[in-house]
């Protein structure tokens, strides 16, 4: 099925209106995502309508509460792939994963337990949704040393990411790859979500759009829709390499340095988090003067700051 896919998929120009969606719970029954073949069937008849060509069932991989590994899912693909044939849905899959944060990732990599997209160094890594992971940056550059390209899937959605904004931008400046849903930019999850989706877009910061569908109406393949927002924001060609160029390029296993990177399209504005944060680290108010003849003033407000950020830290 992987060789299959990856021999009828090539790098096609920005005219092309066919996409990619890397991240979907299509498979039936094997998460949270489509509960049976008649709603994967259902999905994958909307994705297939909206230009979307080539489709990755990525099943949650979570210990305690999603017991999904490689070989199940692989063969739960083929099995809705020839369903799809047999109801002549014109949706190629390829196996993936959305592998959640865990301490042995590497040796499930290796072992074949945990998937990758399609069999490539590309892998969705999915952090927790509440509280800021430790050691977050140096998870990532672990799965980078051993030869892989982390995708982090939809940042813009997580609880945590405000007041760690700057870890976001490390991470994508070395490499890490940033996943965007389609949703987020669309206003599914709301207006926080869908400004901070912008934000990353307009940062330079987003890598690939993708559905993260679950089902046919709450959280449906809209990635035609994510496109069209993405276009308004940074162009129809970046918004080409968010759903196609990239993709393609992930399916076919192709190195990070051979692709066109995102690119900043905005001026970068400091948030109050990064302005608490360089206040906190000049010792002033964040107005840029130099406070050190100058007791500090110790506030509540000040407190508060100072046990969130050891919080997250």
């Amino acid at each position: 099925m992987q060789d299959l896919a990856r021999d009828h998929l090539s790098l096609r120009s920005l005219t092309d209106p066919r996409m990619i969606d890397l991240h979907s719970h299509l498979l039936p029954g094997i998460d949270d995502g489509a509960p049976d073949l008649e709603t994967a069937l259902a999905m994958a008849r909307m994705a297939a309508a909206s230009g979307v060509t080539i489709m990755a069932c990525t099943p949650h991989i979570l210990p305690g509460v999603y017991h999904n590994e490689g070989p199940g899912i692989r063969a739960a693909v083929a099995q809705l792939q020839s369903a799809l044939d047999t109801e002549g849905i014109a949706l190629r899959l390829v196996a993936g994963a959305d592998v959640h944060m865990v301490p042995d990732m590497l040796a499930g990599l290796d072992e074949g337990r945990l998937l990758s997209l399609n069999g490539s160094r590309y892998v969705l890594v999915e952090p927790p949704h509440t509280v800021a992971p430790v050691r977050l940056e140096e998870f990532f550059f672990s799965l980078q040393v051993a030869g892989y390209v982390p995708i982090l899937t939809h940042p813009e959605r997580l609880a945590w990411v405000e007041p760690h904004y700057a870890s976001i931008q490390r991470l994508a400046g070395a490499g890490v790859w940033m996943q965007i849903t389609s949703g987020s930019l669309t206003g599914r999850f709301g207006r926080r979500v869908r400004a901070l989706a912008e934000r990353m877009l307009s940062d330079g910061l987003a890598h690939i759009l993708a559905t993260d569908a679950h089902d046919p109406v709450h959280r449906p393949p809209d990635l035609d829709q994510g496109w069209q927002a993405a276009a308004r924001l940074v162009g129809e060609e970046e918004a080409k390499h968010l759903v196609w160029t990239r993709p393609a390029a992930i399916v076919k296993d192709v190195a990070p340095s051979e692709l066109p990177l995102p690119e900043q399209t905005r001026r970068p504005v400091e948030g109050k988090h990064e302005r608490a944060e360089r206040a906190s680290a000049s010792g002033g108010t964040g107005s840029g003067r130099r406070a050190d003849s100058e007791p500090r003033k110790r506030t509540s407000r000040g407190r508060f700051s100072r046990r969130l950020r050891r919080l997250f830290d």
